[in-house]
């Protein structure tokens, strides 16, 4: 059973921890860092996530992770098991791409494409966060895979849908790759098999990945295949609350004064969290669609507040048709597998025999 590392999450914003292998024996240092309690009003929870609110509306985030360059060939650690660089999207709204490749691809193979999408509550956190980057360096080792994680806009800046556009539009920029032929982007020409693509996100990012999902099945992708949705502990919310909301509530990574007020940041003016950006039970523009998409591998914990709304989206993803695996494991909470090395490779592994298994068209629900 995997071990539940409680941290403040005032001190995950202020000094993230990525544990490697070799820092396992660091618990009393984790230990140390729960010693504060969660935030119980508006106010404590923008410090405890490490904010501060403008006059103008923005935010001044403080002290976020350390953060990691991209290192490509040249850059690269001998050590490292992918080569990392950044490429530029949309220069209007500051977008771009930090695309990931394995150190070692088997010769004359094309390897799968994963468009990841960071966490953060849509509010905080980069492609650069160093947990982020070294996961994804990982995941394209692991898997193997091209990852192409995106830096998207943040709220309440750039308030939802702005987040599911940039998604959308790194999808495009896929299909603009595939169609360039010899004069593509040279890691995705070499390398990308763009018939074997997924969509995968954790936390808020699983909701983009959920949205963005349903935004392009109308699309016109050309040679770019979306073969399945992996949505990681995804952030989805709702007014009502769940019996996990209630029981973890005082929940140190996603207590519910700061799940709140992060919705209240990121979804659009004057919406409640009952809007179809949060709660995709809700009625919304895109309901009848949502049979229609692709297989869908969702993950989660069961001490994480959030899992009763995962567990609800995948019942409500299956009921519509669509293929589901789940994977929710006892324990945990949101976010483990930033603090627990055991539990990365146990994502790396789901995530791998989920790319790995056979697409399939049956409408049947598995536990991995």
């Amino acid at each position: 059973m995997p071990i539940r590392i409680t941290i403040n999450f005032i001190h995950l914003t202020k000094r993230p921890i990525y544990v490697s292998p070799s820092e396992q024996s660091s618990a009393t240092t984790l230990t140390a860092m729960a010693d504060s309690a969660p935030p119980s009003s508006p106010m404590d929870a923008y410090k405890a996530l490490g904010l501060v609110p403008n006059p103008d509306g923005s935010l001044t985030r403080l002290s976020l992770s350390p953060s990691v360059p991209a290192a490509d060939e040249t850059a690269a650690a001998d050590t490292a098991v992918a080569f990392s660089k950044d490429v530029p999207l949309n220069p209007a709204t500051g977008t771009f791409l930090r695309l990931y490749r394995p150190r070692v691809v088997p010769p004359n193979t094309k390897i799968p494409v994963v468009v990841y999408f960071h966490a953060g509550g849509f509010v905080l956190f980069s492609v650069s966060t160093q947990p982020f980057h070294e996961s994804c360096n990982s995941m394209a080792a692991k898997i193997p895979a091209l990852v192409l994680s995106l830096e998207y806009r943040l709220a309440p800046e750039h308030r939802l849908p702005a987040a599911y556009e940039d998604a959308v539009e790194a999808v495009m920029w896929v299909r603009s790759q595939a169609a360039a032929g010899a004069g593509g982007e040279p890691w995705l020409r070499e390398y990308a098999d763009f018939s074997n693509c997924y969509l995968m996100g954790s936390s808020a990012g699983g909701n983009m990945v959920y949205r963005a999902g349903v935004l392009l099945l109308d699309a016109d992708l050309g040679e770019v295949k979306i073969q399945g949705l992996i949505l990681n502990e995804a952030y989805f919310g709702g007014k009502e609350r769940t019996e996990s909301e209630l029981r973890l509530a005082d929940d140190r990574i996603v207590s519910l004064p700061a799940n709140d007020l992060l919705w209240s940041l990121a979804l659009p003016e004057g919406a409640d969290r009952d809007h179809e950006y949060s709660n995709p039970m809700a009625s919304g523009s895109h309901q009848e669609k949502i049979g229609r998409l692709q297989k869908c591998l969702v993950r989660g914990y069961s001490g994480d507040p959030l899992v009763d709304r995962q567990r609800m989206f995948a019942e409500m993803v299956e009921a519509r048709g669509v293929h589901v695996v789940t994977k929710f494991i006892d324990g945990g909470h949101h976010g483990v597998e930033i603090f627990d090395p055991s539990e990365a490779e146990a994502l790396y592994n789901v995530v791998k025999a989920f790319i790995h298994s056979t697409p399939s068209s049956s409408t049947s629900t598995s536990t991995m």
